[in-house]
């Protein structure tokens, strides 16, 4: 997802009149693991077609029981440039892909829906139209846990 993340977090930045500073970067990465293992998993993902050819059907996808088992968890690391830093972690209590992904679509709905009173208009990120409102709204309605780790 960094080509999609990349761009909506760097508008945040820009529409939040450079909260995150002038000079942000930003990058993705996924953590594989240790020796062998992790080289087969970091090969395995690298090698993946499946979002481009979508062999998925409607209809086809997790079953009930595996969509309400899923879960996952997601360590965000930033520093700046005094070197300081800080992780945080979200969680979800669902598939991400069709669990927690249609409730944070419905949380976002409802709270652009509650607070129309936003002096932001025009093409906003999440972060720049919602913000700590959404946080709030996922934590409370929709099973994501933010957490700062260090």
């Amino acid at each position: 997802m960094a080509t999609i993340n990349t761009k909506n977090i760097h508008r945040s930045n820009l529409l939040l009149g450079h909260a995150y500073g002038i000079d942000f970067v930003y990058d993705e990465m996924l953590l594989t693991g240790p020796g062998d293992s992790g080289e087969a998993v970091a090969k395995a993902v690298a090698e993946d077609k499946s979002m481009a050819e979508n062999p998925i059907k409607p209809g086809e996808g997790p079953s009930k029981e595996e969509r309400d088992n899923g879960f996952y968890e997601v360590l965000f690391a930033g520093s700046n440039g005094d070197g300081k830093t800080v992780s945080v972690s979200v969680r979800g209590d669902k598939d991400p892909g069709y669990g927690s992904t249609s409730k944070m679509i419905a949380e976002s709905a409802v709270c652009l829906l509650l607070n129309r009173d936003t002096e932001l208009r025009g093409i906003l990120t999440p972060a720049s139209g919602l913000g700590s409102l959404l946080i709030d709204r996922l934590q409370k309605n929709a099973g994501l846990t933010f957490q700062v780790e260090s």
